[in-house]
């Protein structure tokens, strides 16, 4: 009797399918993390408004608070482009600038010119783009950067040894010139950037343009991934120059990312919600909290904390991300939260107000990918007037917010509840 034999149909079959396998266990083998994560509530030992609690603050996230800074908020990019414009073109040592959004376009292009025409006339340019932030971006832009002499770089480009690291994203936003002035928030560079907010083209942003001791936080905050990528190390007072007293606000820069520090993104704000007395204001383009942050919003509610929260509306850059969000609100909304959607255009703002004291900005969305998955920075700012400030806008953008009620969320209609239901179970990745 003859042995059976394989067709050669039959080997490609079982050729692929041992690719496909070896193909799924790398991918799962690099999305693998061993470290723990944060799973108990945190106490309340102290207020915001205790001196105690930004020190212990500092400790906890790394650098300390720094005194005699000063800030600048600027609303969408017909003031957030030309301010950052400025201050490349007139950089005298340095500029080193990192940001996870980089596409074609007009924008993209004034902003190339001007980092390149910086490093033609002797500034040292460093340019770090996330690989899959940056994937729409013109390459005859990095082109003509790198011919001006500017360095630029990808950060996590693909490879087969570490498929997972694709998903651990550069996130921050980040410019500093002379190492003396420091932008920061949620601003990408694209057209949808551009204008004020006019129309449903044009997004809604705040960014932040900063002066004093915590431009050096800031600087370092850019090293901790440019070392990484690059292996070379920025120093001297072209980068870190003696820092005089721009104001009176007390800040700290601190950054989070998977390979360390994960959880301090997420630390940081469980602490901000569980030291609130009276008031919480969220803006957040991306509103996905975990069930121990959910919590802890709610405890703050039970303690009498009013929560507001801004969210985008139908104008949203990702509908798995909105239904995901909505999945959650229901125990927030039974609470007595307000949760709004913001109507005229994608909503894109990242900031943080608690007891009209602590504001928090920077890149970082208030769900698991920025607390776990992204590398991310973060300014928290400890000054009353800077929150009054932004208190004020907060309340400009809720006028063109559309609150949800518990009624109108259970009445949802069904394929939108099983919509929603369904993106809850990847919220984590979102």
């Amino acid at each position: 009797m003859r042995k059976p034999v394989l067709s050669r149909r039959m080997w490609v079959l079982i050729g692929i399918t041992a690719v496909l396998t070896l193909f799924g266990a790398v991918v799962a083998f690099n999305l693998l993390s061993s470290e723990k994560r944060i799973e108990h509530r945190i106490s309340r030992p102290y207020a915001v408004e205790d001196p105690r609690f930004s020190a212990e603050l500092g400790v906890l996230l790394g650098p300390p608070f720094l005194q005699g800074n000063a800030y600048q908020a600027l609303q969408n990019g017909e003031q957030i482009f030309p301010e950052m414009l400025a201050a490349i073109r007139g950089a005298q040592q340095s500029i080193t600038f990192e940001t996870y959004i980089y596409w074609s376009g007009d924008i993209g292009r004034e902003f190339a010119d001007a980092l390149a025409e910086s490093a033609r006339a002797g500034v040292r340019v460093h340019v770090l783009l996330d690989w899959v932030g940056s994937a729409k971006m013109d390459p005859a832009l990095i082109k003509a950067m790198a011919e001006s002499g500017a360095q630029v770089l990808k950060f996590h480009p693909p490879h087969w040894s570490h498929l997972g690291r694709m998903n651990n994203r550069t996130h921050r936003k980040l410019l500093v010139v002379d190492g003396k002035t420091g932008f920061t928030g949620g601003v990408g560079i694209a057209p949808e950037w551009t204008g004020h907010a006019q129309d449903p083209d044009h997004w809604r942003d705040t960014h932040f343009k900063v002066s004093g001791p915590v431009v050096a936080q800031m600087q370092s905050v850019f090293l901790d991934n440019w070392i990484s990528v690059s292996g070379e190390v920025l120093h001297g007072p072209a980068y870190f120059p003696t820092l005089a007293a721009a104001g009176d606000g007390v800040a700290q820069m601190f950054s989070s990312s998977p390979t360390g520090g994960s959880e301090s993104m997420a630390l940081m704000y469980l602490f901000a919600i569980t030291a609130a007395s009276h008031s919480i204001d969220l803006a957040a383009s991306y509103f996905v909290p975990d069930k121990l942050t959910l919590n802890a919003l709610l405890d703050a509610m039970k303690r009498g904390v009013k929560l507001r929260i801004i969210v985008p509306g139908e104008h949203m850059d990702s509908d798995a991300v909105r239904s995901a969000s909505r999945a959650t609100w229901e125990p927030l909304l039974a609470a007595g939260a307000v949760i709004a959607e913001y109507q005229p255009t994608m909503f894109h703002c990242k900031v943080l107000i608690v007891d009209q004291l602590l504001t928090s900005v920077g890149s970082t969305n208030f769900d698991n990918r920025s607390f776990r998955l992204n590398h991310e920075a973060t300014l928290n700012v400890f000054d009353a007037s800077f929150a009054k400030e932004q208190t004020a806008a907060f309340n400009d953008d809720l006028r063109h917010a559309l609150p949800m009620t518990l009624a109108d969320w259970r009445a949802r209609p069904r394929w939108e509840k099983l919509q929603d239901w369904f993106a809850s179970l990847i919220g984590s990745q979102l």
